[in-house]
């Protein structure tokens, strides 16, 4: 779709300004290491995400949007035989998508292979803005895999896909954001998203918390296949966030790319 990429850029841009203000105003957690020590990794590791991404384009002309388009054109997918009302099957593909998501993020827990690219991401000693962006080249490439795969199976809108990127981009932003929100707000929000405080959890030292909470935007995923866990047993303030064997090497680059790889 005509300048779907710059809407999307634009979007994130303005929600990681946006919640990257508020954490600094309102930090849920004291912070322990500089923020331009931790981010310059998380944002390198980002733009060669970005990078691979243009390569798979090469290889693989239709990413997302794109197979979403290719599938409408020839009628694949499920939902291109169908004949429901196009806010219905948007509204569909978001939710399946959305589970799906989790599906998949459950799933690199589980699968060892798949854990050692997933550590990447939980290998980050404090929790924000920037940790929703921190993810294994590789596992960026599986995930687009899997979501083209996903896309021709189910033939959803393009714009049905849009609205999912942008809603998970910038839901995970907001969840992973070092933001003190106050209780009450957190207790009514978690009744539909996943909150800082709900997500916080997930990125425990210790295995049963961080085995627990892998929504990225809507909380009932977790609450329907019981791996819902409200509160950490530390407390927030007091939990350690990470790899129960690791230091503070996360922070460097080539120690973050190179931790699938190492003997741990």
């Amino acid at each position: 779709m005509e300048h779907e990429t710059l809407i999307r850029l634009s979007i994130f841009l303005g929600l990681f300004v946006l919640l990257a203000s508020a954490e600094a105003l309102l930090p849920r957690r004291p912070r322990k290491i500089a923020r331009s020590k931790r981010w310059v990794t998380n944002w390198a590791i980002t733009l060669l995400n970005t990078g691979m991404l243009r390569l798979m384009a090469f290889a693989l002309p239709l990413l997302a949007v794109g197979a979403a388009v290719d599938a409408e054109q020839n009628g694949w997918g499920l939902f291109n035989l169908l004949d429901w009302p196009s806010w219905l099957e948007i509204l569909l593909a978001v939710l399946f998508f959305d589970f799906a998501i989790w599906l998949q993020h459950l799933i690199t827990h589980k699968v060892p292979l798949l854990w050692r690219l997933h550590r990447v991401h939980h290998a980050d000693t404090e929790i924000d803005v920037t940790t929703a962006i921190r993810f294994h080249p590789i596992e960026i490439a599986l995930s687009m895999l899997l979501k083209v795969g996903l896309v021709y199976l189910m033939g959803p809108a393009a714009l049905a896909i849009i609205l999912f990127e942008i809603i998970l981009n910038g839901t995970a932003m907001f969840n992973h954001s070092n933001l003190a929100l106050p209780l009450w707000l957190d207790r009514i929000l978690r009744l539909v998203l996943v909150t800082p405080d709900m997500h916080r959890v997930h990125h425990s030292v210790h295995r049963s918390e961080h085995d627990s909470n892998y929504g990225f935007s809507l909380s009932i995923w977790d609450k329907l296949f019981r791996t819902y866990i409200a509160q950490p047993k530390a407390g927030h303030d007091d939990m350690k966030i990470g790899l129960q064997w690791q230091d503070d090497r996360p922070s460097k680059l080539g120690w973050s790319l190179w931790l699938p790889f190492a003997k741990r």
